[in-house]
């Protein structure tokens, strides 16, 4: 009860990923919703639709966060907050960390939330895969030379990190 007195505000956000969650099970899909909002206002909302697109990306919140990079004109969702009605699966959570989202309420755990579920394999053609990205940070460099010294700190910083 205390959770949902903290959120009492904003129960209107989650209300509206659990009509999308709705609309979801009625087309067969498993019922999630998402909603993305910023400054008080929704900018973006999603439902799985797997079965009906066919694709294993085709989850909630990842139909919001495209929503809100449409919207927003831009891939960084800084100030933004995620409103589910299910547990971010490791797909949707590394989506969502990547989008740089602020804050994320959930309504209800996964069952093996955190779990991929599958073998991973790490390191496999690593430097191979280093150098890919070392050669387009050195192309980047060049092109842009640093001409401040913030600039030059983080030129510097790639420079130690090998990249």
């Amino acid at each position: 009860m205390g959770i949902e007195r903290e959120f009492l505000p904003e129960k209107r956000f989650m209300l509206r990923a659990l009509e999308l969650a709705r609309e979801a099970g009625l087309a067969g899909e498993v019922p999630v919703g998402a909603v993305i909002v910023r400054g008080g206002s929704i900018i973006a909302q999603g439902r799985n639709r797997r079965e009906e697109q066919k694709s294993a990306l085709a989850h909630a919140e990842i139909e919001a966060l495209a929503g809100a990079c449409k919207a927003l004109e831009s891939w960084r969702l800084e100030g933004c907050q995620l409103y589910v009605t299910l547990e971010p699966c490791p797909m949707c959570a590394g989506a969502v960390e990547n989008a740089r989202i602020e804050r994320v309420i959930y309504a209800a755990d996964s069952p093996g939330a955190g779990t991929l579920g599958v073998p991973v394999y790490r390191g496999f053609m690593e430097e191979e895969a280093r150098e890919v990205l070392r050669e387009f940070f050195r192309e980047l460099r060049c092109a842009v030379q640093p001409t401040s010294p913030c600039e030059a700190a983080e030129f510097r910083k790639a420079k130690l990190l090998g990249i």
